[in-house]
């Protein structure tokens, strides 16, 4: 969920100006923050600004005009901001759809991409965000760069501030970012969450390549069956009944299938609309994503790859933060968080966390108990455990699956293209199969007279 910036003003118990700006994913969450706020630092409220997108027409000194979009908590602050800079303000009106569309993929590795190859020729952070903003093609990718430059220069803790974009920037992508800005090894960081996403892309597009034939494919035969058993069948079946010839009952059961789609495909197509629409809005529910990663997991061919794909991404992060944070519980929490599974993340947490804290377990131990980690995951860090370099043993369970998904993503293609043939052919069979039953009906010379 999107995360929107709100700003507040009050007055404090001696009369004096207070202001601050809190995030939250609704006006309703924001004034309950602010009211939290305002109950334990004993100040009274007076209004609350929400961080909108406006759209700007200036006149530059040399008569030139120029439009453009900045976020601001208010019209006059944004014109205010533009004099100050030497130029003429038009106008300035507030965006009714300042819905901002997140980047492309391609724009956002390039971006990640460029600033590990500038911060590894050690420009300062400020400066690549300066070159990168005029070098992407996304509006909303340039926009979120300059609420990064600008949060940044302001004091803002970098964490939180990529924080706030991970609607826009993806939550593993947010959370390795914010770290690296705070750690000793920024371009080590942004060289791993570069190779990620690079990685990351190129096994969608393999998969999406793969499928674009079956999908086709089975949606052309899905129609092409619909159109055969409810019309074509039926006109020639009914040349027979006709002729009071009985039918086979697989001809009898298709006629009548065929009936009771005339009579209420209306419904048919309304109830499959109404399933479609509950079907995405449970999916994107909290409830729904949790449901969906804890099963997704367990489905044949992709959901092993998928499994280790989150595995690979925890370990990642937590070899990343170990070497530089001394609360592991922190470390963890933040690798579960990153991982891309809510089910994993929810079973870390409330699992293996808690064994740490309350109970002291061990870490290998407590891993084993949230039963989200393979058998190799947990030896590599009970390995890691005794030879007192966990850090070394997550490293190795990240580059290890990263080869392995690679390798096997070939063969769960070819296993997925099976199925779809499996599915083709059994679609044919049955066609063929009410085909040949109405084929082998030979009415007499009295029932083509009775015709």
């Amino acid at each position: 969920m999107a995360v929107k910036e709100f700003r507040f003003n009050g007055i404090s118990a001696k009369g004096q100006p207070v202001q601050g700006t809190v995030f939250a994913p609704s006006g309703r969450a924001a004034a309950q923050k602010i009211s939290e706020l305002a109950e334990k630092h004993n100040f009274r409220q007076q209004g609350i600004e929400e961080r909108r997108m406006y759209a700007y027409k200036v006149r530059h000194p040399n008569g030139q005009i120029l439009k453009g979009e900045q976020k601001a908590f208010s019209s006059e602050e944004l014109a205010t901001a533009l004099r100050k800079m030497g130029l003429e303000v038009i106008s300035v009106n507030k965006k009714i759809f300042g819905v901002q569309r997140k980047p492309p993929r391609g724009d956002m590795i390039m971006f990640v991409r460029l600033a590990a190859n500038l911060l590894n020729d050690k420009l300062p952070f400020d400066e690549v965000l300066g070159l990168l903003v005029n070098d992407v093609s996304s509006k909303s990718l340039r926009q979120v760069i300059r609420d990064l430059n600008a949060d940044l220069k302001g004091g803002m803790d970098a964490q939180q501030a990529f924080l706030k974009h991970q609607h826009m920037l993806g939550k593993f992508t947010a959370y390795m970012l914010g770290i690296a800005s705070r750690s000793g090894n920024m371009a080590e960081i942004y060289e791993a969450t570069a190779r990620f996403l690079e990685r990351k892309n190129e096994f969608k597009k393999s998969v999406r390549s793969a499928m674009i034939t079956p999908s086709i494919t089975i949606a052309v035969l899905i129609a092409a069956f619909i159109w055969y058993i409810w019309y074509i069948f039926p006109e020639t079946a009914r040349l027979f009944e006709g002729m009071n010839v009985e039918l086979p009952s697989m001809t009898r059961k298709t006629l009548d299938f065929a009936d009771w789609m005339d009579a209420n495909y209306g419904w048919v197509a309304l109830v499959i609309l109404v399933i479609t629409a509950v079907g995405v809005l449970f999916a994107r529910s909290d409830k729904g994503r949790f449901l969906i990663h804890k099963n997704i997991i367990k489905v044949p061919l992709v959901g092993g790859l998928l499994h280790k794909l989150n595995i690979e991404i925890f370990c990642r992060v937590f070899a990343i933060l170990y070497s530089g944070a001394g609360d592991n519980i922190g470390v963890i929490k933040i690798a579960a968080e990153a991982c891309g599974n809510a089910y994993m993340e929810h079973r870390i947490k409330t699992i293996t966390v808690p064994m740490m804290v309350a109970q002291g377990s061990e870490l290998v131990k407590s891993m084993e108990a949230s039963g989200v980690f393979t058998q190799m995951t947990l030896a590599r860090f009970r390995s890691g455990s005794e030879t007192g370099n966990v850090r070394a043993s997550a490293l190795q369970m990240a580059d290890y699956y990263e080869k392995e998904t690679a390798l096997k993503l070939k063969s769960a293609v070819e296993g997925i293209q099976t199925a779809v043939a499996v599915f083709i052919t059994i679609a044919i069979c049955f066609l063929t199969i009410i085909s040949s039953e109405i084929a082998l009906i030979q009415p007499s010379a009295t029932d083509m007279m009775n015709m």
